[in-house]
């Protein structure tokens, strides 16, 4: 029989984190930024401030 001894045995290896993946959704005349991660940003009628969201989100959590 095989004993295997511990310096032998791989690290264990952190859970993954989910990804940013930052997108927008449109509902109506209204844009939200939604991530991956499950946040979600306030809801804008101009799609460029939905998407500046999602790009201060993807950037403030990498």
């Amino acid at each position: 029989m095989y004993d295997q001894h511990t310096a032998e045995v791989p690290p264990a290896v952190p859970p993954a984190r989910p990804a940013h993946e930052a997108t927008t959704v449109e509902r109506g005349s209204f844009c939200t930024a939604r991530c991956s991660c499950g946040w979600s940003g306030p809801a804008r009628r101009s799609r460029d401030r939905a998407r500046k969201d999602a790009e201060d989100h993807r950037t403030a959590t990498a």
